[in-house]
């Protein structure tokens, strides 16, 4: 997932997709304990686009911030 794509959704859109990504790595974690992992390599993309999306969402919150106190 590009930061681009993500920035283009809305916050509700990066919340469902946050929750889909965490659960799909709960997933992989159970897979990769039990031993039927075929990509390992998924769960670290997973943790990165979990990351990104988080990133975004806080350098948002941050802009915000900034933009209300130059207001004050």
């Amino acid at each position: 997932m590009k930061p681009g794509d993500i920035r283009k959704m809305d916050p509700e859109e990066r919340l469902r997709k946050l929750a889909e990504l965490r659960l799909e790595l709960i997933k992989l974690r159970m897979q990769a304990r039990v031993g039927t992992l075929s990509n390992t390599a998924r769960i670290r993309n997973i943790r990165r686009d979990i990351a990104r999306i988080l990133t975004i969402m806080r350098e948002e919150e941050l802009a915000q911030e900034e933009v209300f106190e130059e207001e004050e």
